[in-house]
């Protein structure tokens, strides 16, 4: 399993970001963009991948259940509350990860201008790779904030570490996480964002629950997820989340829906905070009605 995702190209990230690609993140890319002789066949297996894991759930935590006080006892899944979990993909998707029309395909800029970071804040890049988000996350919040940085590799760590200092950039946090534990502090993150990886978790159960642990009571995680919803978003069905499920699980793990941005062209972004936060909660709007919306505005 990796934590990392693909690099970003865009005004807010600089070229030298995409130029020092993340192994990590390079694993997770290969097999994500959909070669068009497999498309017919993954979109017909995998309808009945989630009735088969639906059906044999029995580890999972009812939907209606909060969160535990005490971690969960928690093994590697091959499933999670009917979602079939993705793996971990090959390196070989290298050209993929630092396309050039990255940007224009999934507008990552206004992904990191809706994150509405402020300065003083202390981040999560959850799966940060070799820094690709965790750098203009740094920048935003300045010397008197903080980002951790997560991977489960040290190899990639270093990396992180050796752009950091490239960059000047004392801010940065580099942690070594597992599988199933971040390694974050209590009660301290403002903002943690995940992007394309939650649903490569192992151990989603278990992530949930130390990221809930490490939030403040207004703090927030930022989830980003291709749509599954929208055949039209070139990415394995393994590798999307629908809102239905997203909302499944955060809830059935101690959250609750605050905020939404659905203006991206190939992901939702959504903002859960703990389900005892002052935050108020909000109703996701359903994803037919966002691709509606947003493929009209797009024909004018």
């Amino acid at each position: 399993m990796t934590f990392s995702r693909p690099a970003l190209c865009s005004s807010v990230f600089p070229t030298s970001c995409v130029s020092a690609c993340s192994l990590v993140a390079l694993a997770f890319v290969t097999g994500v963009l959909l070669p068009s002789p497999c498309q017919a066949q993954d979109a017909a297996v995998q309808p009945a991948a989630e009735e088969r894991a639906a059906s044999t759930e029995s580890e999972a935590r009812p939907a209606d259940e909060t969160a535990n006080e005490q971690k969960p006892k928690e093994k590697a899944r091959k499933s999670y509350l009917g979602r079939v979990v993705a793996k971990p993909m090959s390196h070989l998707g290298a050209s993929w990860l630092v396309r050039p029309e990255r940007d224009q395909e999934e507008n990552a800029s206004e992904s990191f201008q809706k994150l509405d970071l402020k300065p003083g804040m202390v981040l999560c890049d959850l799966g940060c790779g070799n820094g690709y988000w965790t750098l203009p996350m740094a920048r935003k919040v300045g010397e008197e904030g903080a980002v951790y940085a997560v991977d489960i590799q040290p190899q990639m760590l270093q990396k992180l570490r050796q752009r950091a200092d490239q960059f000047g950039l004392k801010n940065i946090r580099p942690v070594l996480g597992t599988i199933d534990d971040p390694k974050l502090p209590e009660n301290e993150i403002d903002l943690l964002l995940m992007v394309d990886v939650y649903h490569e978790f192992s151990h989603p159960q278990s992530m949930l629950w130390e990221i809930r642990r490490s939030l403040t009571p207004t703090g927030v995680v930022a989830l980003l997820e291709y749509r599954k919803e929208d055949p039209s978003v070139p990415i394995k069905l393994l590798h999307k989340m629908s809102k239905r499920q997203i909302m499944k699980e955060y809830q059935a793990n101690g959250f609750k829906l605050v905020r939404e941005y659905n203006e991206l062209p190939w992901q939702h972004l959504m903002f859960f905070a703990r389900d005892d936060s002052p935050l108020e909660a909000i109703e996701p709007e359903p994803t037919d009605q966002v691709l509606k919306r947003i493929g009209t505005a797009a024909a004018q």
